[in-house]
Parts: C-alpha cells; structure tokens; sequence
C-alpha cells in the first residue's frame, strides 16, 4: 500500500477584540504523543502559562516587571483531563492511520545572542532560537570552549505558529570572558546532523589611534603658536 505525509495538529485559536480600534490574539495549543504532552495559552505570541505535566503544576513564564495576573483554580486540572482525552483520541487516529507517514521540517539555522549587552565579568544570558521546524520538540546542546555544559542551560515548552510549525527557545546563564567561545547545537528527526552556531565572548577595548593623533594634534598646535610668537617678538625688535 502506498504510504501517504501527514502532518496533524490540534489546536485553538481566537482574536480577542478589546476596543474598536485594538486587536490581540490569545493562542491555545493541546498536543500530546503516547508519552507526553503539551497544553499552553499564549497572547500576542507571548507565552502566558503552560502546564508542566512532570511537576505537575502550571507554570507562568513571564518576568518579574510584567504585572501579575493568574488563571482561575483549577486550570491545571482542566489540562490533566485534556491530556488524557488527547492521547485517547490519538490511539483512534493512529489505528485509522496505521500507514501514514509523519511529514518533517527541519528548523532553521539557529540565532544565538545575549540577553543583555556585554561586560565583562557580569552575569548575564545567551539565547539559542530555533524556528521553523515540525513536530515538536528539539534537542538543544549547550558547549563551553569545546565542553559540554549543562549547568544554568533551560528550555521553553515549543510554541506553535499559524503556519503549521514550531519555536523554541533555550538559554544559558553564564559569566563571560573574553575570548571564551560558546556552541548551540540544535537536535531534530528532520537533520542527518545538528546544526550549530557558535558564539565568541569578545568586548572591543577603546582604540588608542584617535586619542594619540588629536594629543599629537594639539601639541603640534601649541608647538606652532610659540613658534609664531618667537618671531613675532624677533621681529618688532628688528623694527
């Protein structure tokens, strides 16, 4: 029998209208395999809270500045009962079909960048982002000068786009130096090897050409201004 690509998503998406003039979109996605799931309300592509199945608590991912706000009592059991209810909807759908085959998109290239501008000796983030790939998840590894490095490295629950695929994002919390160099290598079904990108700590120190030329400059002026009153004087006593 010949094999057919699927790709098959399950989610739920709305625009809430809040004036005449302002629209925002809130995002929910409920995706589940034999052996995990996801379920996640976003708003205007930001992630807004997801349910941690391992921890088995709901989590809000925003920074501390955002101004708190929380989801009704029991949204975290809401998600429980969805779970189940999708991996027995997914057991019907696998049995009707047996013989298809999971279409891939291999993501792109990932970006890597800091959370905040450089200084040396300060702690501050990298951010490996990864687009444009389907199904979810990938595998994100982080390298230090050529070592593996696990400690202070996390990753986001994926985030699903109207296009039909996924991004994620994984940090690293680090102290850089200078001339350290970082890796993010991308695991994913859809690449025969991981893509990497790598990272140098490198903070451009103040060049010394402008200050000696304008200090060279300025000496050659003063230079010339004593020079000229010298003969200035010679020659109102010739006179």
């Amino acid at each position: 029998m010949k094999t057919m690509k699927m790709k098959r998503l399950l989610f739920l998406s709305c625009l809430l209208c809040v004036s005449a003039d302002v629209q925002h979109e809130d995002f929910n996605i409920l995706g589940c395999s034999k052996t995990d799931g996801e379920e996640m309300y976003a708003l205007d592509g930001e992630e807004m809270w997801y349910a941690d199945f391992v921890n088995k608590i709901g989590v809000m991912p925003l920074p501390s500045f955002v101004d708190n706000f929380g989801y009704q009592e029991g949204t975290y059991e809401g998600a429980v009962a969805n779970l189940q209810t999708c991996k027995t909807n997914l057991d019907i759908d696998l049995k009707r079909h047996k013989d298809t085959r999971l279409e891939l998109d291999p993501p792109s290239s990932p970006m890597i960048y800091t959370r905040d501008d450089v200084d040396i000796g300060e702690k501050n983030t990298l951010i490996c982002h990864v687009t444009g790939f389907y199904p979810a998840p990938v595998k994100v590894h982080w390298t230090k000068n050529g070592e593996k490095v696990t400690e202070g490295a996390s990753i986001n629950v994926p985030y699903f786009s109207i296009q039909g695929v996924f991004s994620q994002i994984s940090r690293l919390e680090f102290t850089p130096q200078q001339g350290d160099i970082y890796s993010c290598a991308v695991e994913h079904p859809a690449l025969k090897d991981p893509l990497a990108r790598l990272w140098v700590v490198e903070v451009k120190q103040p060049g010394i050409g402008p200050a000696v030329f304008c200090g060279l400059g300025l000496t050659m002026g003063l230079l010339g201004v004593a020079a000229g009153t010298f003969f200035l004087i010679k020659g109102n006593e010739c006179s």
